[in-house]
């Protein structure tokens, strides 16, 4: 197996001292296919006097990508979608020319000692959709495809591996997956995309023999078939798919284009970009550079 690109995380605090490790963008690298925002929150327990709601923000040019192995929140939107997203489902809000977004703690759960654990990803948009009508399109646990095999369970959430091929549309080919390891499970990874990474949410895993660390991102060298290997068992993420060239990232906008970023900061600052039903609050545009 050729030489491994590994990513270490480096960590946000989002406010209310909910913190994240981000693995993408990368100075040494942006993007895995299309993902170029990986985040992993948790898994934590929130005291009942925690507030790590995440008050309306808007964004542009991307797909976020939600998906929850622990807790709950209430998604809130500026289309008027409301959606409680919960461990197992793949939740995927197109930003497209705006949208405008709220991520809460369910009312249920206020004022309880509560788990909280998950991945939120953005995907580029191609070029041509980058401005299409914002949308969000929620996918339960129950039709994401399911592939057993002695020692392991993958869960394809996104795009086509393993015999399987998941319901959730996107704009461009993309590959995310939900790999479950038993201890000294094994699996030989697909090549089933151009670009692809892995990266662990609990334990270390072998890769042909190579020790990755948990929370560490290992780039695959594009067309091989490595032999991944958990010798304590393991929950790790999959994804990759047909790389779309660099973006500008400023804050919560991306776009091919700078001049759109600048744009979407007038509209942003103008509160041009929608609104949520129900929602009072907002954050604002930060300090521009």
């Amino acid at each position: 197996m050729n030489e491994l690109q590994t990513l270490e995380p480096h960590t946000k605090d989002l406010g209310g001292g909910f913190t994240v490790r981000r693995l993408l963008p990368a100075a040494a690298r942006q993007a895995v296919g299309p993902f170029l925002f990986f985040d992993h929150f948790g898994p934590i327990t929130a005291q009942p006097a925690d507030n790590h709601d995440v008050r309306p923000h808007p964004h542009i040019g991307l797909a976020t990508v939600t998906y929850l192995y622990e807790g709950a929140m209430l998604h809130r939107d500026s289309t008027g979608v409301v959606q409680r997203i919960e461990p197992g489902a793949i939740n995927w809000m197109t930003a497209g020319r705006g949208i405008v977004h709220s991520e809460r703690t369910p009312d249920d759960l206020r004022g309880v000692a509560r788990r909280s654990h998950g991945l939120q990803l953005w995907c580029a948009l191609p070029a041509a959709h980058e401005e299409d009508e914002p949308s969000f399109v929620h996918t339960p646990a129950s039709a994401i495809p399911e592939w057993r095999a002695p020692g392991c369970v993958v869960r394809l959430l996104v795009g086509s591996a393993f015999g399987l091929e998941s319901p959730v549309h996107t704009w461009s080919p993309t590959l995310y997956a939900d790999l479950a390891l038993l201890p000294n499970g094994s699996l030989a990874l697909p090549a089933a995309a151009p670009e692809r990474a892995l990266y662990s949410v609990d334990e270390a895993f072998l890769l042909d023999g190579t020790l990755v660390p948990a929370f560490t991102m290992v780039v695959l060298p594009a067309g091989e078939t490595p032999q991944l290997t958990a010798p304590r068992g393991a929950r790790i993420a999959l994804i990759g798919g047909e790389p779309l060239g660099h973006r500008y990232i400023v804050w919560n906008f991306v776009s091919s284009r700078k001049e759109r970023i600048v744009d979407a900061q007038n509209d942003w600052e103008a509160q041009r970009l929608g609104t949520v039903p129900g929602e009072t609050e907002f954050i604002p545009l930060p300090p521009r550079r």
